[in-house]
């Protein structure tokens, strides 16, 4: 780790996979609400992808 900047370098990993994990849970939400929107609307369920 180098030793000129003054970061704390747990904190920052920490801070990034709280908004990754952030991230995903509005992705996954953002799914289901696309799903219960477009429940009649078969035929468009083969382009989305959720990953």
């Amino acid at each position: 780790m180098p030793q000129m900047a003054p970061i704390n370098w747990l904190s920052l990993f920490f801070m990034f996979n709280f908004i990754f994990i952030i991230l995903c849970m509005l992705n996954y939400f953002n799914y289901n609400l696309m799903i219960t929107k477009s429940k009649n609307k078969m035929n468009n369920f083969s382009m989305i992808w959720k990953w």
